[in-house]
Formats: C-alpha cells, structure tokens, sequence
C-alpha cells in the first residue's frame, strides 16, 4: 500500500523558505525528510488530489450530488463549486473588467447569498485563487481531512484485521456523523423547521405552528434568530449556516460554522456532528480513536503503547531523527518529539562552556541564562584563576564565570 510518495517531490516548503532542499516525503511519517514539516505545509499543487479525497469520502453517502466518477478509472472526484465574479472597474479612457476566483463557494443557486456568504468570512480565509485565503483552505483540507483516516490504502501496513476494521469505522461515520452545511436565509431554515415539526406532531401541530408563525411582528422576526456558536443575534437578510445532522432550529453564522475543538473554519462546510457540537474530521475521529503520535493515522490494533501524553503504534514509538526503535531506550524529548540519546549528544545537546563538548543528558548540568557547563570539578572553574565553583557564589560574565571581583578585574583588564 502506497504513501503516494511522488506527489509534490521537491516542492518548496513555505515554512522554512530556502532552509528545505524541497518536500520528500518520509516513508512512513506525514512529514518532510528534509524539514520534517507537514506536508500541508509545502506548496504542493495537488488540487487533483484533494477533489479525489473529497470525493472518495462523499462516496456512498447523500452528498454523491457533489461528486462525479472519472471515465478512465471510475473513481469518484469532488465537483467542487467554483464562483467567478466580474466586476466593471472605472478606469480614465474606457471601463475595464476585474475577474474574482474563488476555489470554493457555497454551492447554492443564488449567487448573491454566496458572495454575501463570502464577504462575510475573515478576508484572509476567503479562497480567492492565489491569495492567502486558498492557502489556507488548501491547508485546511489536508488537515482536517487526512485521507489516511478515510482509506486504507494510503496507512503504513495495516493488518488485514485492520482494514477491515477501519472501513466498519468509516462506513459508521459518513451513517451517523457526516455532513456538509447549507447556505439559506434564516426564514427560509425556520420554514423548513416549521415543516419538520408538524411532519412529526401531524395534524393538529401544522394548524398551531403556522398561526404562531402568522402572530410574529416584524420586529420580533428581525431578532429571533441567533447563532449555534457565538449567541449573537442574526438578521433575518444575512445569509446563515445550518447543519442538516444537527436539526433545522440551529444556525450558524458563516464565520462561526467551526471545529469544537481546533476552532477553524470547517473547509468547503464538511462537517463532523457528535453530542451537539461540529468537529472537523481530523478531530471527531480523534474523539473515537487513538491516534498515533509518530505517523499520524488512527489506531486498529488493541496493541499500542502510550508515552509523553500520546499515543503510539508500537513499531511507530521511534527517535525522530534517526527512526530506531525507542521501546526499552532512554530518550530526550525535543521539541514534543522523542529524541534517542545517541542523536540527542550529536544534534541537540548543550555545550559546556568549560570542555566545549557536548553535555550527556544523564549528567549533571550547571545551567545560566543560555550557557551551561558540566557539573564537574574539571569544567565548572573560575575563568581567570581556575578554582571549582561548584556550590560557591560566582560572578557571569558573557559565558565566562568568575568567583571573585579581582578575578572578574583581571580578565576584563
């Protein structure tokens, strides 16, 4: 089972700028050899890629409106909604035409409730092409809809017993949890609410229901509406967000339709709903399954091994650098990450100010402001007349100690 290791070789990451040689893609982490950062954080045009894993995750559910099968190979491709505006700009002789793309919109009917739909977003999450806004929703995809939790095909060796195991898992999710937002007027969502209840109370319901509706004045109207997320009021003229799975009596404003528990805006509207809140996908499946730390993906195996706060495949719990296997090792955690010993004295040790060596992290350490010195007899002295300062009083000097003023005059002098 592939990786997908060609796509986006050498891309430059948009991190780390000229210090990455270009994206290569670890063999079983998500994450660049080279700069080990994300690939979501390289420039990788993967536009292909990303419709292929929305729509291989729309497949046998009620959105297939959204999706289309390829000719050549039959695999299912996101029709994703592209709005072009044009606009007559004024210009000193004639009238010339400014065209705005937008890789994504609300897939609604009404262009003017999807342009009032996208000016209502942060502008720097809106996804006009070659802005800071696709940028971000390129990211967003890749984050919060990794296609390793949908497809097996694109985990580092799963078991048969695992695989089968994670399609039960994701076949339960698109039946219960999936979904993706609609854009309406809040009239129109009361409407629809207003029909759903009387479905469910009959007759007798339909009768009260519309006479309620038919008493509301204008102005009760103009602040019935409020949103899910923020508790704000809504007016009734904006366009809102409502979630199908989460009932027709709840909107959102568009800016506030966002993960519970990374607080993003959920992309293109993809929607995870469990226990009355929205996650994006990365996080509802985070709320069902462990996941692990070194390569990303969910846990199938009843064996794992947990470590540091996290989770960890048993053959995944490795360095990051050098990949050994850290199971029965010391380790030094570097930057949240675990580091074994060997490659922690070569790459990330402090060096002692008094030996120029790096220091062991099983010894004893005397740390000031950001120099440091073994703990020793040998290394901890006097830089003028060599006397041991350990458990003594001592004057800093830009790297150098001294353990009285003479001492400290003499150097300096």
């Amino acid at each position: 089972m592939g990786l997908g290791h060609e796509e986006g070789f050498g891309a430059p990451c948009l991190k780390c700028k000229d210090k990455c040689e270009g994206f290569e893609l670890h063999y079983w982490r998500k994450i660049c050899r080279n700069c080990k950062c994300g690939q979501e954080e390289h420039d990788i045009l993967s536009s292909n890629e990303e419709d292929r894993k929305v729509g291989k995750l729309f497949e046998d559910t009620k959105y297939t409106t959204l999706i289309a099968k390829l000719k050549n190979d039959g695999n299912p491709v996101y029709k994703r909604n592209v709005m072009i505006l044009t606009n007559p700009v004024p210009a000193k002789k004639n009238i010339s035409i400014n065209t705005v793309t937008y890789e994504w919109a609300p897939p609604v009917q009404n262009q003017t409730l999807a342009r009032q739909y996208m000016q209502m977003l942060p502008k720097e999450k809106q996804p006009v092409a070659g802005s800071e806004g696709a940028q971000y929703r390129k990211k967003q995809l890749a984050k919060q809809l990794p296609a390793h939790d949908q497809d097996p095909s694109k985990c580092h060796e799963l078991s048969p017993n695992e695989v089968k195991q994670m399609e039960q898992f994701v076949k339960k999710y698109k039946n219960e949890a999936l979904g993706v937002g609609d854009v309406k007027l809040p009239g129109d969502v009361e409407a629809r609410a207003a029909d759903e209840n009387n479905l469910k109370d009959g007759d007798r319901g339909t009768s009260s229901a519309v006479g309620a509706m038919e008493e509301k004045s204008s102005d009760q109207k103009a602040s019935q509406y409020f949103c899910y997320h923020c508790k704000l009021n809504m007016k009734e003229g904006d366009p809102a967000v409502y979630a199908e799975r989460a009932g027709y009596d709840k909107l959102w404003h568009p800016a506030c339709f966002v993960c519970c528990t990374c607080s993003e805006l959920l992309v293109d509207m993809i929607y995870f709903w469990k226990n009355g809140n929205l996650y994006c996908g990365r996080h509802y499946c985070d709320s069902e399954k462990p996941r692990c730390a070194g390569c990303d993906e969910l846990i199938f195996s009843n064996e794992y091994t947990q470590a540091e706060g996290q989770n960890w495949h048993l053959k995944h719990f490795c360095c990051f650098d050098c990949d050994c296997v850290l199971a029965g090792e010391i380790y030094v955690v570097v930057n949240d990450k675990p580091v074994c010993k060997s490659c922690y004295v070569k790459n990330h040790a402090e060096i002692c100010q008094g030996c120029h060596n790096a220091i062991d992290p099983e010894v004893q350490r005397v740390t000031y402001n950001n120099f440091n010195w073994h703990a020793t007899q040998e290394c901890f002295l006097c830089s003028c007349c060599s006397k041991c300062l350990i458990d003594q009083k001592f004057i800093p000097v830009e790297g150098m100690v001294f353990c009285s003023v003479e001492c400290k005059k003499k150097m300096v002098s």
